[in-house]
Protein backbone atom coordinates (compact mmCIF):
# COMPACT_ATOMS: atom_id res chain seq x y z
CA UNK A 1 0.00 0.00 0.00
CA UNK A 2 2.67 2.19 0.86
CA UNK A 3 4.39 1.55 -2.12
CA UNK A 4 0.94 2.08 -4.81
CA UNK A 5 0.90 5.40 -2.18
CA UNK A 6 4.73 6.34 -3.28
CA UNK A 7 4.43 4.94 -6.76
CA UNK A 8 0.96 7.46 -7.51
CA UNK A 9 2.93 10.36 -6.20
CA UNK A 10 5.74 9.99 -8.03
CA UNK A 11 3.67 9.42 -11.03
CA UNK A 12 2.16 12.80 -10.27
CA UNK A 13 4.83 14.52 -10.04
CA UNK A 14 6.48 12.92 -13.03
CA UNK A 15 3.59 13.44 -15.29
CA UNK A 16 1.31 16.02 -13.68
CA UNK A 17 -2.35 15.33 -13.46
CA UNK A 18 -2.47 13.16 -16.60
CA UNK A 19 -1.68 9.61 -15.70
CA UNK A 20 -0.11 7.86 -18.82
CA UNK A 21 -3.19 5.26 -19.52
CA UNK A 22 -5.74 8.53 -19.30
CA UNK A 23 -2.84 9.81 -22.08
CA UNK A 24 -2.80 6.36 -23.83
CA UNK A 25 -6.90 6.29 -24.26
CA UNK A 26 -7.21 10.19 -25.24
CA UNK A 27 -4.11 9.48 -28.08
CA UNK A 28 -6.46 6.68 -29.56
CA UNK A 29 -9.11 8.52 -29.26
CA UNK A 30 -7.82 11.25 -31.04
CA UNK A 31 -6.19 8.96 -33.94
CA UNK A 32 -9.40 7.47 -34.53
CA UNK A 33 -10.98 10.93 -35.01
CA UNK A 34 -8.67 11.90 -36.80
CA UNK A 35 -8.95 8.58 -39.67
CA UNK A 36 -12.83 8.63 -39.19
CA UNK A 37 -12.78 12.69 -40.31
CA UNK A 38 -10.30 11.41 -42.90
CA UNK A 39 -12.18 8.30 -44.42
CA UNK A 40 -15.09 10.71 -44.23
CA UNK A 41 -13.49 13.23 -46.65
CA UNK A 42 -12.82 10.99 -48.84
CA UNK A 43 -16.09 8.88 -48.58
CA UNK A 44 -17.27 12.75 -49.48
CA UNK A 45 -14.65 13.05 -52.67
CA UNK A 46 -15.92 9.55 -53.88
CA UNK A 47 -19.19 10.48 -53.83
CA UNK A 48 -19.04 13.43 -55.17
CA UNK A 49 -16.84 12.53 -57.91
CA UNK A 50 -19.51 9.71 -59.02
CA UNK A 51 -21.95 12.44 -58.67
CA UNK A 52 -19.73 14.46 -61.55
CA UNK A 53 -19.55 10.99 -63.47
CA UNK A 54 -23.12 11.04 -63.30
CA UNK A 55 -23.88 14.47 -64.70
CA UNK A 56 -21.45 14.34 -67.04
CA UNK A 57 -22.83 11.27 -68.83
CA UNK A 58 -26.03 12.54 -68.05
CA UNK A 59 -25.32 16.02 -70.24
CA UNK A 60 -23.61 13.90 -73.03
CA UNK A 61 -26.50 11.79 -73.41
CA UNK A 62 -28.72 14.89 -73.20
CA UNK A 63 -26.57 16.87 -76.06
CA UNK A 64 -26.25 14.10 -78.20
CA UNK A 65 -30.43 13.85 -78.00
CA UNK A 66 -30.90 17.39 -78.86
CA UNK A 67 -27.87 16.75 -81.65
CA UNK A 68 -29.54 13.45 -83.38
CA UNK A 69 -33.38 15.21 -82.67
CA UNK A 70 -31.80 18.26 -84.69
CA UNK A 71 -30.39 16.56 -87.71
CA UNK A 72 -33.87 14.05 -87.94
CA UNK A 73 -36.07 17.39 -88.23
CA UNK A 74 -33.37 18.84 -90.49
CA UNK A 75 -33.48 15.87 -92.56
CA UNK A 76 -36.93 15.78 -92.76
CA UNK A 77 -37.75 19.01 -93.84
CA UNK A 78 -34.57 18.40 -96.78
CA UNK A 79 -36.83 15.44 -97.66
CA UNK A 80 -39.70 17.27 -97.95
CA UNK A 81 -38.55 20.52 -99.99
CA UNK A 82 -37.12 17.41 -102.42
CA UNK A 83 -40.38 15.84 -102.60
CA UNK A 84 -42.07 19.34 -102.83
CA UNK A 85 -39.71 20.84 -106.16
CA UNK A 86 -39.71 17.16 -107.51
CA UNK A 87 -43.82 17.37 -107.34
CA UNK A 88 -43.27 21.49 -108.80
CA UNK A 89 -40.68 20.46 -111.48
CA UNK A 90 -42.93 17.33 -112.73
CA UNK A 91 -46.15 19.50 -112.75
CA UNK A 92 -44.03 22.48 -114.66
CA UNK A 93 -42.47 20.05 -116.96
CA UNK A 94 -45.78 18.55 -117.55
CA UNK A 95 -47.60 22.34 -117.84
CA UNK A 96 -44.62 23.33 -120.19
CA UNK A 97 -45.05 19.99 -122.43
CA UNK A 98 -49.41 20.14 -122.30
CA UNK A 99 -48.53 24.23 -123.95
CA UNK A 100 -46.18 22.61 -126.50
CA UNK A 101 -48.69 20.17 -127.43
CA UNK A 102 -51.36 22.12 -128.15
CA UNK A 103 -49.83 24.78 -129.97
CA UNK A 104 -48.00 22.19 -132.43
CA UNK A 105 -51.92 20.75 -132.91
CA UNK A 106 -53.08 24.48 -133.25
CA UNK A 107 -50.44 24.61 -136.15
CA UNK A 108 -50.70 21.79 -137.89
CA UNK A 109 -54.26 22.70 -138.45
CA UNK A 110 -53.48 26.27 -139.58
CA UNK A 111 -50.90 24.38 -142.02
CA UNK A 112 -53.51 21.68 -142.77
CA UNK A 113 -55.80 24.82 -143.24
CA UNK A 114 -53.96 26.60 -145.52
CA UNK A 115 -52.73 23.93 -147.96
CA UNK A 116 -56.37 22.96 -148.48
CA UNK A 117 -56.96 26.83 -149.61
CA UNK A 118 -54.33 26.80 -151.48
CA UNK A 119 -54.94 23.20 -153.50
CA UNK A 120 -58.98 24.71 -153.95
CA UNK A 121 -57.18 27.67 -155.44
CA UNK A 122 -54.51 25.68 -157.55
CA UNK A 123 -57.60 24.03 -158.59
CA UNK A 124 -59.90 26.50 -159.29
CA UNK A 125 -57.40 28.17 -161.58
CA UNK A 126 -56.05 25.87 -163.28
CA UNK A 127 -60.13 24.93 -164.35
CA UNK A 128 -60.58 28.49 -164.90
CA UNK A 129 -57.06 28.90 -166.85
CA UNK A 130 -58.16 25.64 -168.90
CA UNK A 131 -61.54 26.80 -169.37
CA UNK A 132 -60.66 30.28 -171.06
CA UNK A 133 -57.66 28.79 -172.92
CA UNK A 134 -59.82 26.28 -174.53
CA UNK A 135 -62.69 28.69 -174.88
CA UNK A 136 -59.69 31.02 -176.77
CA UNK A 137 -58.39 28.12 -178.46
CA UNK A 138 -61.97 27.06 -179.93
CA UNK A 139 -62.67 30.48 -180.68
CA UNK A 140 -59.46 30.68 -182.85
CA UNK A 141 -59.92 27.67 -184.49
CA UNK A 142 -63.70 28.08 -185.39
CA UNK A 143 -62.31 31.48 -187.09
CA UNK A 144 -59.09 30.02 -188.68
CA UNK A 145 -59.62 26.35 -188.81
CA UNK A 146 -57.09 26.09 -191.74
CA UNK A 147 -54.12 28.82 -190.65
CA UNK A 148 -51.31 27.53 -189.96
CA UNK A 149 -49.69 30.06 -187.58
CA UNK A 150 -53.58 29.94 -185.64
CA UNK A 151 -52.34 25.81 -185.25
CA UNK A 152 -48.50 27.21 -184.30
CA UNK A 153 -50.02 29.67 -181.74
CA UNK A 154 -52.63 26.66 -180.17
CA UNK A 155 -49.28 24.73 -180.10
CA UNK A 156 -47.43 27.14 -178.29
CA UNK A 157 -50.20 28.23 -175.94
CA UNK A 158 -50.51 23.98 -175.22
CA UNK A 159 -46.79 24.09 -174.52
CA UNK A 160 -46.95 26.85 -172.30
CA UNK A 161 -49.98 25.07 -170.41
CA UNK A 162 -47.99 22.32 -170.15
CA UNK A 163 -45.06 24.20 -168.78
CA UNK A 164 -47.35 26.37 -166.21
CA UNK A 165 -48.67 22.60 -165.12
CA UNK A 166 -45.02 21.90 -165.19
CA UNK A 167 -43.97 24.64 -162.79
CA UNK A 168 -47.51 24.57 -160.66
CA UNK A 169 -46.69 20.58 -159.67
CA UNK A 170 -42.97 21.87 -159.31
CA UNK A 171 -43.99 24.51 -156.65
CA UNK A 172 -46.30 22.66 -155.09
CA UNK A 173 -43.77 19.73 -154.65
CA UNK A 174 -40.79 22.55 -153.54
CA UNK A 175 -43.47 24.12 -150.99
CA UNK A 176 -44.31 20.63 -149.77
CA UNK A 177 -40.44 19.62 -149.38
CA UNK A 178 -39.67 23.07 -147.85
CA UNK A 179 -42.96 22.93 -145.02
CA UNK A 180 -41.32 19.30 -144.32
CA UNK A 181 -38.01 20.66 -144.06
CA UNK A 182 -39.70 23.56 -141.70
CA UNK A 183 -41.05 20.75 -139.69
CA UNK A 184 -37.91 18.70 -139.45
CA UNK A 185 -35.77 21.81 -138.13
CA UNK A 186 -38.68 22.37 -135.64
CA UNK A 187 -38.86 18.82 -134.77
CA UNK A 188 -35.12 19.05 -134.26
CA UNK A 189 -35.27 22.77 -132.24
CA UNK A 190 -38.30 21.05 -129.91
CA UNK A 191 -36.32 18.16 -128.97
CA UNK A 192 -32.93 20.03 -128.52
CA UNK A 193 -35.31 22.35 -126.28
CA UNK A 194 -36.45 19.57 -124.47
CA UNK A 195 -32.92 17.78 -123.83
CA UNK A 196 -31.47 21.62 -122.90
CA UNK A 197 -34.50 21.43 -120.36
CA UNK A 198 -34.17 17.81 -119.24
CA UNK A 199 -30.20 18.52 -118.80
CA UNK A 200 -30.81 21.64 -116.94
CA UNK A 201 -32.98 19.88 -114.69
CA UNK A 202 -30.92 17.11 -113.70
CA UNK A 203 -28.00 19.77 -113.29
CA UNK A 204 -30.43 21.93 -110.96
CA UNK A 205 -30.93 18.64 -109.09
CA UNK A 206 -26.90 17.75 -109.18
CA UNK A 207 -26.61 20.86 -107.39
CA UNK A 208 -29.12 20.76 -104.79
CA UNK A 209 -27.54 16.91 -103.80
CA UNK A 210 -24.14 18.43 -104.00
CA UNK A 211 -25.04 21.37 -101.45
CA UNK A 212 -27.13 19.24 -99.26
CA UNK A 213 -24.24 16.66 -99.20
CA UNK A 214 -22.03 19.85 -98.45
CA UNK A 215 -24.17 21.03 -95.99
CA UNK A 216 -24.42 17.17 -93.89
CA UNK A 217 -20.82 16.81 -94.57
CA UNK A 218 -20.17 20.61 -92.47
CA UNK A 219 -22.76 19.02 -89.99
CA UNK A 220 -20.57 16.23 -89.90
CA UNK A 221 -17.48 18.30 -89.08
CA UNK A 222 -19.18 20.16 -86.30
CA UNK A 223 -20.30 16.99 -85.08
CA UNK A 224 -17.08 15.75 -84.99
CA UNK A 225 -15.24 18.87 -83.86
CA UNK A 226 -17.58 18.67 -80.98
CA UNK A 227 -17.23 15.17 -80.26
CA UNK A 228 -13.40 15.89 -80.19
CA UNK A 229 -14.00 18.43 -77.77
CA UNK A 230 -15.66 16.50 -75.47
CA UNK A 231 -13.17 13.87 -75.54
CA UNK A 232 -10.26 16.25 -74.83
CA UNK A 233 -12.36 17.88 -72.15
CA UNK A 234 -12.63 14.31 -70.95
CA UNK A 235 -9.29 13.56 -70.77
CA UNK A 236 -8.09 16.92 -69.17
CA UNK A 237 -10.79 16.22 -66.59
CA UNK A 238 -9.78 12.84 -65.50
CA UNK A 239 -5.89 13.99 -65.55
CA UNK A 240 -7.26 16.87 -63.49
CA UNK A 241 -8.37 13.86 -60.95
CA UNK A 242 -5.28 12.32 -61.47
CA UNK A 243 -3.44 15.13 -60.83
CA UNK A 244 -6.10 15.77 -57.74
CA UNK A 245 -5.81 12.02 -56.60
CA UNK A 246 -1.80 12.38 -56.49
CA UNK A 247 -2.01 15.35 -54.46
CA UNK A 248 -4.75 14.10 -52.21
CA UNK A 249 -2.49 11.11 -52.36
CA UNK A 250 0.53 13.37 -51.49
CA UNK A 251 -1.24 14.85 -48.18
CA UNK A 252 -2.56 11.52 -47.00
CA UNK A 253 1.56 10.42 -46.98
CA UNK A 254 2.12 13.61 -45.59
CA UNK A 255 -0.39 13.11 -42.88
CA UNK A 256 0.51 9.91 -42.13
CA UNK A 257 4.48 10.61 -42.33
CA UNK A 258 3.04 12.78 -39.87
CA UNK A 259 1.39 10.41 -37.51
CA UNK A 260 4.16 7.69 -38.41
CA UNK A 261 6.70 10.91 -36.85
CA UNK A 262 4.47 11.37 -33.94
CA UNK A 263 3.92 7.88 -33.49
CA UNK A 264 7.74 7.56 -33.12
CA UNK A 265 8.07 10.30 -30.94
CA UNK A 266 5.05 8.64 -28.83
CA UNK A 267 7.06 5.40 -28.66
CA UNK A 268 10.34 7.40 -27.67
CA UNK A 269 8.62 9.22 -25.09
CA UNK A 270 6.84 6.08 -23.68
CA UNK A 271 10.38 4.04 -24.20
CA UNK A 272 12.14 6.91 -22.13
CA UNK A 273 9.12 6.76 -19.08
CA UNK A 274 9.96 3.13 -19.30
CA UNK A 275 13.48 3.97 -18.48
CA UNK A 276 12.95 6.44 -15.93
CA UNK A 277 10.37 3.95 -14.58
CA UNK A 278 13.35 1.25 -14.25
CA UNK A 279 15.94 3.81 -13.20
CA UNK A 280 13.74 4.86 -10.38
CA UNK A 281 12.89 1.17 -9.43
CA UNK A 282 16.94 0.31 -9.17
CA UNK A 283 17.48 3.70 -7.30
CA UNK A 284 14.55 2.34 -5.08
CA UNK A 285 16.34 -1.50 -4.49
CA UNK A 286 19.93 0.47 -4.29
CA UNK A 287 18.33 2.75 -1.42
CA UNK A 288 16.74 0.04 -0.03
CA UNK A 289 20.21 -2.30 -0.58
CA UNK A 290 21.91 0.52 0.86
CA UNK A 291 19.94 0.80 4.40
CA UNK A 292 19.77 -2.94 4.57
CA UNK A 293 23.95 -2.50 3.88
CA UNK A 294 23.59 0.14 6.57
CA UNK A 295 21.31 -1.83 8.80
CA UNK A 296 23.71 -4.46 8.51
CA UNK A 297 26.50 -2.30 9.29
CA UNK A 298 24.51 -0.72 12.30
CA UNK A 299 24.01 -4.16 13.99
CA UNK A 300 27.61 -5.21 13.36
CA UNK A 301 28.82 -1.93 14.56
CA UNK A 302 26.74 -2.39 17.96
CA UNK A 303 27.59 -5.98 17.92
CA UNK A 304 31.28 -4.91 17.55
CA UNK A 305 30.56 -2.03 19.87
CA UNK A 306 29.20 -4.41 22.83
CA UNK A 307 32.08 -6.91 22.40
CA UNK A 308 34.28 -4.25 22.84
Amino acid sequence: YLARKFFYLWAKMTFGQVLPSKARCLYDQKILQKAFGEWKEQWAVCREKKLSLRADNHYRHLLLNLIFKAWRTYVCQQQGKRNRYYVAESHAKRQTLLRTWQHWLVYVDVQRTKHGMQSVALAFRRRSCLCISWAVWRRQHHQKCSGHEMNILALQYWAQSLQFRAWLQWRELYLHSQNEKQKDSRAVTHHQHWELRRCMGAWLGYLNLHRVKKHQNELAQEFHRNRRLQRCFSDWQLAWECRRRMHARGRDLEKQAARITLWRAFAHWKHYVVLCVEEAQQCELAEKHYKCHLLVLQKYWSCWKSHL
